[in-house]
Order: C-alpha cells, then structure tokens, then sequence
C-alpha cells in the first residue's frame, strides 16, 4: 500500500500499488474515473488487497485531480487533445508494470475501470489482447462491442445517466454480465459523490465484482 512511480515513454510517472498480507495475488489494474488518482481509488486497491489481489491504479492525469465537475472535463480535455498519446503511454506502461511485477501471479490480470477509465480499460484490451481476463465497467462505454474480445465483462450501468448516451438495455454480448440499478445515477459507486452515491446499489455492486473477479482469475 504505497505510492509508486513507474516508467511510461521515458518518463517518470506515479501510481498506487497495494498488495496482499501474503505477498502475492493475482493482479488488477484500477483505471480511475476523470478526477484522477484520488484517494477513492486508493482506497479501492487496499480493499482489492483486503481481498488477495495486488491492485495497481496509475495515474492518468499525470498528478492532477479535480473535485468539480468543471475541473474535470478541463482534466479530460487535455487527455483528448494534446496529452491523448501521453496518457495511452502511461496506461500501457501500468499494464506492463503490473504483468511484471513479482508479487503477481497467473498470466492474464484483472482489470476495474471507473467512466473514463473503462475506455481505457477498452483500449488496453484492444491494444493487447489476452492481457486480461476479466474487465469491470463502471458506468462507462455503453454501447460498446465487447463481443470480438477473449476477455469476460462484468458491466455496472445507472438507470438515469445522463453522462454516458446511449440504451444499455440494448447491449449485450455473449462474454458480458450486464447490471443495471435502478434510480441510480453517474457516478453512484463513489462514495465522495454525496450528490450521486448509493450505498445500497454501490455495496451489491462491490460485491459482484468481488465474486466476478474471484471466478475470472481462479481459472
């Protein structure tokens, strides 16, 4: 459980990595959502870490967080813009770290992206096939077609969110489990949302996830 610092296109980037009591773990990549690597995520790697995995969240944002709304999307235009390319660098780098990295086990990881960090969840997937064995979406890439990747999906979508466009109730595909909770909106897992969270909705959710990454990573 400590802040890291890694190699990504010759620079020097950040991170938090959590491993287990026991060492070592099957691995898991946690991709934050478009505030950055703030301590919600940490805190999300120690709990993968309570739970045996070593949990690895890099940061995209390159040591910027935001706490509004607004601070975000300037955050993420940034990473659609000029720093597209940077931060695809640093996500492929954390994958790398993490696949190396001697603390974990298996060959395939897991991985758990938040709204901005499921599409770079996608991306990764594209970009190396067969990295992951499972991937967890949190209300983000409605739509998308999973179907032509080797990985499993676990997909957590809000009933009323007006951020993510399109109908999740037409997405399917024969590799992804697909939730929908109602009365949920945006960012309904993150419990530093007071505007948004559902404990009841963010505690089944959790607890899927536990259960989907179990069965995806004992194999």
């Amino acid at each position: 459980m400590a802040e890291i610092t890694f190699m990504a296109d010759g620079n020097q980037q950040n991170g938090y990595l959590s491993i287990p009591e026991s060492g070592q773990g099957r691995g898991v990549l946690v991709l934050h959502a478009w505030w950055g690597l703030i301590d919600l995520f940490k805190s999300i790697c120690d709990e993968l870490a309570d739970n045996g995995y070593v949990a690895f969240a890099p940061d995209l944002h390159h040591g910027k967080t935001a706490s509004t709304v607004a601070e975000a999307e300037a955050l993420v235009s940034l990473t659609e813009g000029p720093d597209r390319l940077a931060v695809q660098a640093t996500a492929e780098a954390a994958l790398d770290y993490l696949q190396n990295h001697p603390a974990v086990q298996g060959n395939k990881l897991g991985a758990v992206g938040f709204s901005f960090g499921a599409y770079y969840a996608l991306l990764l997937d594209e970009l190396h096939p067969g990295a992951f064995a499972g991937i967890v979406l949190f209300y983000g890439m409605v739509g998308a077609d999973l179907s032509g990747s080797s990985a499993r999906f676990l997909c957590h979508f809000a009933e009323q969110d007006e951020w993510e466009p399109g109908d999740v109730t037409k997405m399917a595909a024969a590799n992804a489990e697909i939730h929908i909770y109602p009365g949920t909106g945006h960012w309904f897992f993150e419990s530093d949302r007071p505007d948004a969270y559902d404990p009841e909705a963010a505690a089944l959710a959790w607890q899927r996830t536990l259960a989907f990454l179990e069965e995806v990573l004992s194999k």
